[in-house]
């Protein structure tokens, strides 16, 4: 499915993509905090004059601590909405929620201009580093954005470490979702979270009995990303 490059306002979209022939995206946890700082940064209209040095002053422990001042920043203006992410090796899967026509667009050239040029900087590569433009399927209605908020959070299950540990995978929102929110304003779970009775641990319960991950080959080929 080719990338949808007009998507609806108030509406929700699963966004996906991998690298070129399949290969890594990211070969260090460094990347991983690059790509989800940029994830994070870009939902606004804001400019950031230097990518590097701003993310610098909020890697702590090789993790992320965004100061309140610039989470507020951001979400002044915010064009769209980041719901839910998870980085795997070779791609990755966001849902998004677009507040303002073309939000989606301008969000994911962003994003994605910015890493690659950062990973072909470091790695002294060039041209395309992702297979093709991001896929975006529009999310039609509430089983649907549960269940794919269910998938993407059980995706790391394909590793044997990380089975039945998901919830301790630091590359996914799912911890965010039961846990506190590492993100605050800058990781929109409410649509999601105030469908269950006991938020939290609802929804904890719920991804957990899901089937998403082991039963994938009954998902639209569209959802997926091998």
């Amino acid at each position: 499915m080719s990338k949808i490059k007009n998507q609806a306002p108030f509406e929700c979209y699963h966004i996906f993509n991998r690298g070129m022939q399949k290969q890594p995206i990211f070969e260090s946890n460094k990347d991983r905090l690059r790509f989800l700082f940029l994830l994070l940064a870009f939902q606004g209209s804001n400019i950031i004059p230097n990518v590097s040095r701003t993310l610098k002053q909020f890697v702590q422990s090789s993790t992320l601590n965004i100061s309140r001042d610039f989470v507020n920043e951001i979400s002044k203006d915010k064009k769209i909405e980041l719901m839910s992410f998870c980085l795997m090796p070779n791609h990755f899967h966001l849902i998004v929620y677009e507040k303002t026509e073309g939000g989606i667009a301008k969000y994911m050239q962003r994003v994605l201009t910015a890493y690659t040029k950062y990973f072909n900087t470091k790695y002294k590569k060039s041209g395309h580093l992702f297979q093709s433009s991001y896929k975006s399927v529009h999310i039609r209605n509430n089983n649907q954005l549960l269940y794919l908020s269910t998938y993407i959070h059980r995706n790391p299950r394909e590793f044997s470490e990380w089975k039945n540990k998901e919830h301790l995978f630091p590359w996914s929102s799912y911890q965010d979702y039961i846990n506190k929110n590492r993100w605050r304003g800058l990781l929109s779970r409410d649509l999601i979270l105030d469908q269950f009775l006991d938020q939290k641990k609802g929804y904890n319960e719920f991804v957990k009995t899901s089937g998403a991950k082991e039963l994938e080959e009954n998902l639209d080929e569209e959802f997926l990303v091998k």
